[in-house]
């Protein structure tokens, strides 16, 4: 389900303004505690307004998070561009990303509190949140496809995802930081990037081909549970 896109500038400025008194309410209140009429009170619109651009609170986060990946895709651009080495465009990527979503710790923070819980749409594994979840593997995916490289296929097919959970852990680590200009966070990026390159590098040598097989056979097993919890069989 999504919202329909406004039609006229005013329209726009309106759905704006509701995504914005939102993550204030979030930020300030909480996710849970913040109802639908207080967005629209604090956006200065009808409860009616509101729920015509936004049919719940899932799908103002979910404007959120596209309107982050929008922007970390105009950040990253010039990276994927120019840089051919993949440590590169991977830092490159990494470090952009920090500074599109800077702005956004304290909230990122508050949110966390309701994205943990394994239950909550707001989950990054969720079904919820799938259409986001790919936005991001589909970002890896270019970071891969355009570096020099060379990476089996069979790795290639499943390292999208696993960087895109690197990335997670990333932000989870920044959520944490309290360091100035998040410095711990992009000491972590400018060294964990060289490390991840260097273990993609290695897993194309031969002699650890039989290591690697067993590692994507692993991560094939656990992509297939996951599905069959989120989308259990009748008979299940």
């Amino acid at each position: 389900m999504t919202e329909p896109a406004p039609k006229t500038r005013k329209g726009a400025e309106t759905r704006d303004r509701i995504v914005q008194a939102a993550l204030e309410l979030f930020e300030s209140r909480g996710y849970d505690e913040t109802t639908m009429r207080d967005v629209a009170d604090r956006a200065g619109v009808a409860v009616g307004n509101a729920y015509y651009y936004f049919r719940s609170k899932e799908l103002l986060l979910q404007a959120y998070y596209r309107e982050l990946n929008a922007r970390v895709a105009a950040a990253v651009a010039d990276v994927l561009a120019t840089e051919r080495g993949f440590e590169a465009r991977l830092r490159g990527v990494l470090l952009r990303k920090l500074d599109v979503i800077e702005p956004y710790h304290r909230f990122s923070a508050v949110l966390f509190r309701t994205a943990a819980d394994p239950a909550s749409p707001q989950n990054p594994f969720s079904d919820e949140s799938r259409a986001m979840r790919e936005d991001g593997i589909a970002l890896y995916r270019d970071v891969l496809a355009g570096s020099r490289t060379k990476v089996p296929g069979d790795l290639a097919a499943r390292l999208p995802e696993l960087l895109w959970t690197f990335d997670l852990g990333v932000v989870l680590f920044w959520i944490h930081d309290r360091t100035p200009g998040r410095r711990r966070t992009r000491a972590l990026i400018e060294h964990s990037a060289g490390l991840v390159a260097r273990l993609v590098r290695l897993a194309a040598n031969p002699l650890l081909a039989p290591l690697r097989r067993r590692a994507v056979r692993l991560l094939e097993e656990l992509a297939a549970d996951g599905a069959a919890a989120a989308d259990p069989s009748p008979g299940a």
